[in-house]
């Protein structure tokens, strides 16, 4: 028997021989292969090894031969998928990227793998593969399937199941590899990114297949990393300005697009609960939680090939997946700095928890809304007290608002109407930001029929204008212009 390729040793498609390692889930998975009729999901990450340790078990059970394998990217797949209960006695049937399929698909799968449980059919069994959520997005279709079906998460591998698969690798080519914990470290738990780490180390160290003496790498792992990246990032560099960039660049802007990818990067999975992330970035929820509500992002990845082919958008659960492991390990090396300057942004880091906040009577609301919807389409941070009334719940309303008239919002506009200086809140806001004047932070917004005595100390300082005999929506699209200008140069 010749000895092994490295291309045959370390893996990155098909059924890997050498390097197989049983994933901690592995027992689950073949009691339920046992069972006959019970339908089965498995949902996790790309690249953790979901398919390989499916089509392991099944040849340990001899059921390899009887194996119908479907894609949800074959739109001839697809077609078999929406007819297997018409079928009849297909046998094993593995139905993979589940999450692709359209929701009409997903709801006869789901009704067919609940007929299958109750029969106990014996003559068929449907597996379906999915990322994250794959089995609650089954269950949304029938609720029943609860008990119908066993749902097998498949999570990041720990540490020493990644450094099994290096060592394994490292026995069959006899070789020594002198940075296999570094290997291990920056796998994070995918057998993908493991093989292709250890694949590219032994291309660097010069060895290509087993030899006759033993032979020990001495290679750099940090160029290793960065030739892998470089070669990823003719692929993904591109994908992810896209991305980053949104649906229309707004350099005033927060760039939300931008902190959705690096907040995804920086996190120990591979799936971002937008919801957690954003309670966990209180600066950043106004912006980006109008890129989630509005639908933006979910039409950003749902409507561009290149970014839907690395990216997976869940709009009922709100969180975003990635689909391929490279591009993990690419955003995961991503030069932040350099590359938020590439972009087009110059800051992503902000002092302030809000860009504007909002001060008006009452009488004036009309107009303080339609300020704050032209700022907000700007994906900047605004402080608009109707926009955070339930945040005010339970709180002592003073100490909640104080704080962000004081220092937390960036800019003050004040909008000083002949009802600013008769109300009770907006003199409280007043004397919260009037020491804020001469620091070049409050904007006054004077309205033509004010009288001049009103607020005096604000005609110290350079401000806006509104004609209440003129049309208030240009007047307000302007100002809102002239604002994010302001903001874009500070």
């Amino acid at each position: 028997m010749p000895w092994p390729l490295l291309e045959e040793v370390f893996k990155t498609s098909g059924v890997p021989s050498h390097t197989f390692v049983a994933p901690q889930e592995y027992g689950d998975l073949v009691l339920n292969l046992r069972t006959p009729g019970r339908g089965l999901v498995i949902e996790g990450p790309s690249g953790i090894g979901k398919t390989t340790a499916v089509e392991k078990a099944l040849e340990s059970l001899g059921l390899a031969t009887s194996v119908l394998k479907l894609s949800a990217r074959r739109p001839t797949d697809i077609e078999i998928i929406d007819a297997l209960p018409t079928l009849g006695a297909a046998g094993i049937v593995i139905v993979d990227d589940f999450h692709k399929l359209s929701v009409a698909t997903r709801s006869t799968l789901a009704d067919y793998m609940k007929i299958l449980a109750d029969e106990e059919s014996r003559t068929t069994k449907v597996i379906v593969i999915g990322i994250n959520m794959a089995g609650h997005n089954l269950i949304t279709f029938a609720h029943d399937l609860v008990n119908r079906i066993d749902v097998i998460p498949f999570e990041s591998n720990p540490d020493d199941k990644v450094a099994e698969l290096v060592a394994l690798g490292s026995t069959a080519l006899d070789i020594d590899l002198n940075v296999a914990d570094e290997i291990v470290q920056a796998a994070q738990g995918s057998f993908y990114l493991a093989q292709m780490l250890s694949r590219e180390t032994c291309k660097r160290a010069g060895i290509l297949e087993r030899s006759s003496t033993r032979i020990s790498a001495d290679v750099s792992f940090e160029a290793v990393k960065a030739n892998v990246w470089d070669r990823l990032a003719q692929v993904f560099r591109e994908r992810c300005k896209v991305f980053c960039r949104g649906t229309k660049m707004k350099r005033a802007g927060r760039a939300p697009y931008l902190q959705i990818l690096r907040w995804l990067a920086e996190g120990s999975g591979w799936t971002l609960r937008l919801r957690d992330a954003m309670r966990a970035h209180p600066q950043m929820r106004g912006s980006v939680g109008q890129v989630v509500d509005k639908n933006y992002l979910r039409d950003l990845v749902r409507n561009n090939p290149d970014i839907s082919g690395v990216l997976h958008y869940d709009e009922s659960a709100e969180q975003l997946t990635v689909e391929d492991p490279q591009f993990i390990f690419f955003i995961r090396n991503i030069p932040w700095r350099s590359f938020t300057e590439e972009v087009g942004f110059t800051e992503v880091e902000f002092a302030h928890r809000y860009d504007f906040a909002l001060s008006f009577a009452g009488e004036d609301r009309q107009i303080a809304e339609m300020l704050f919807e032209h700022l907000q389409d700007a994906e900047v941070e605004v402080f608009y007290d109707r926009n955070e009334q339930h945040r005010i719940l339970a709180n002592d309303v003073e100490e909640y608002l104080r704080p962000i008239y004081q220092s937390e919002a960036r800019y003050l506009i004040v909008l000083l109407s002949t009802h600013y200086p008769r109300k009770i809140w907006t003199k409280f806001e007043s004397d919260a930001f009037k020491a804020r004047l001469g620091a070049n932070s409050v904007i006054p917004v004077w309205f033509s029929d004010a009288l001049p005595g009103i607020f005096d100390e604000t005609r110290l300082v350079g401000g806006l204008t509104y004609d209440r005999n003129q049309l208030l929506s240009p007047q307000t699209r302007m100002i809102a212009d002239l604002l994010l200008r302001r903001l874009e140069e500070t």
